[in-house]
């Protein structure tokens, strides 16, 4: 298959260094302009065909939402991004609703997740010309268009099936996903729970995907990432006027997921009074859309996803008992990638074998270290530290000094067969939390206490981080950071 061509990237940003930065880490893999202010922005986009734009939000003059809500008036077309140190829920109702923003991204921001979101970003910019091209030709034959549908749809389930799990033949995960491909085309609700990174979301899709809502769509909410205003926008919608910024009317995920699957992801993060109004959406089978004065009937099956002991949360009360109930017909546990250090193996050599470098190999010893590395950060952080790898060696072989020093340093004085034998006896977990503890103390020392540089440093999320240090006793306080 012939390479594509790149897509054209125009970041603006006020401060130098910032541009820099952006431009150095994006600029093998798209055609990067750069703009010290929304006007240069504006006279870029004028003068080149633009389909990705990334704006900071608070520059002097023009601010990011005002500039992206010309870009929208005028190339409507081009997708939309805000990249911002400010978290301000004004600002990210502003973005959506004015400036049509596909995603509001924070920094400080880690290259790893920012150039995911932009290849994402230009994935989706090239689905939507093959969607009006296709459009088009509907008119004319509709007899084709059906049968592309069809192998599009049949493509989409191969690339959403269990075996997206990477797993070795004895592994615990096996029995997970026999299980969830047994309950699929069943029509009750799901509950995965699990440590951060342990493929959560991959197992909901693949669940979606065999089950009789495959044709529908599979629509994906982290409802720990947005503060409760926005979330009751996000997932019930609302009407232009319902609130301050809300120039237009906004459909819901809710209703956007209608036939198919809705996947909360996080759903422990929610509070009690939001939990109420998602309730009493479940048991009715219909959304009220802010500002609207009648409900919205929707038909959508609910795969809720959490981190947390929601059954612990429901004793002390921080978790309504209904709500529990209701998101949890069946309940998976996703074990975390120490618990299974068998499927390492073959998830390293999927992703040697899908890299642009084929042919790699990882060295025996490079592979002892990523066995009996412990893995807080799951399959995610695994994925980073593969994809550092492949970045930093320059031979077939990638040797055991291209991993970070924190998985160089083996786990357990006796390797992954004493740490078998202490699950025997009971002590294995007490040995991974103080493992684990050892690990963030050592990072919040390299960061000097910045938990959003330790959170993207172990592959985690920052409410990730958080519940570790007060499961590990070492933030007392609940409050987030």
């Amino acid at each position: 298959m012939p390479s594509r061509t790149p897509l054209s990237l125009l970041v603006v940003d006020d401060e130098q260094r910032a541009l820099e930065a952006l431009r150095r880490t994006l600029e093998d893999h798209f055609t990067v302009f750069t703009a010290a202010s929304a006007e240069a922005g504006l006279s870029l986009m004028e003068s080149e065909h633009i389909q990705i734009v990334l704006s900071d939000q608070r520059m002097p003059g023009t601010s990011g939402v005002e500039f992206l809500r010309h870009v929208r008036d005028r190339w409507p077309d081009t997708m939309r991004l805000i990249l911002s140190g400010h978290t301000e829920a004004e600002d990210i109702i502003a973005g959506i609703n004015q400036a049509g923003i596909w995603q509001y991204l924070l920094k400080p921001w880690h290259p790893d997740q920012l150039l995911l979101t932009l290849q994402n970003a230009a994935e989706l910019w090239r689905l939507q010309q093959e969607n009006q091209r296709l459009t088009l030709e509907l008119r004319a034959s509709p007899e084709t268009l059906a049968l592309r549908v069809s192998k599009l749809r049949q493509k989409a389930k191969s690339q959403a099936g269990f075996d997206r799990l990477t797993r070795a033949t004895d592994s615990p995960l096996n029995a997970i996903c026999a299980l969830a491909e047994k309950i699929a085309g069943h029509d009750l609700s799901v509950l995965l729970t699990g440590e951060s990174g342990t493929g959560k979301e991959l197992l909901a899709r693949a669940i979606h995907y065999a089950s009789a809502r495959a044709e529908q769509a599979f629509v994906v909410e982290n409802c720990g990432a947005v503060p409760d205003n926005l979330l009751e926008s996000e997932l019930f919608g609302h009407k232009r006027g319902a609130f301050t910024g809300a120039t237009e009317s906004r459909t819901g995920l809710f209703q956007q997921a209608d036939g198919g699957t809705l996947f909360l992801d996080e759903i422990g993060e929610t509070s009690p009074a939001f939990q109420v109004k998602l309730l009493r959406a479940l048991q009715e089978g219909e959304v009220r859309p802010v500002g609207s004065p009648r409900p919205v009937a929707v038909n959508v099956r609910i795969i809720a996803a959490t981190n947390r002991n929601l059954e612990a949360d429901v004793a002390s009360g921080r978790f309504r008992e209904d709500l529990f109930y209701r998101v949890a017909g069946i309940t998976l546990n996703l074990p975390a990638l120490r618990e299974r250090p068998q499927d390492i193996a073959p998830i390293v050599a999927q992703m040697l074998k899908q890299s642009d470098l084929a042919g790699r190999q990882m060295s025996h010893e490079a592979m002892n270290c990523l066995v009996q590395h412990a893995w807080p950060g799951n399959v995610r952080e695994l994925h980073n530290e593969i994809r550092r790898a492949l970045a930093l060696g320059d031979g077939p072989l990638l040797g055991a000094d291209l991993l970070s020093a924190r998985v160089r340093q083996p786990a357990s004085a006796g390797g992954p067969t004493q740490m078998r034998a202490d699950a025997e006896s009971g002590q294995l977990r007490h040995q991974l939390e103080r493992l684990e503890a050892q690990l963030i103390q050592d990072a919040m020392l390299r960061h000097k206490g910045n938990k959003t540089h330790v959170a993207d440093e172990l592959g985690l999320t920052r409410v990730g981080l958080r519940m570790k240090l007060m499961r590990l006793g070492l933030e007392k306080d609940r409050s987030p950071f």
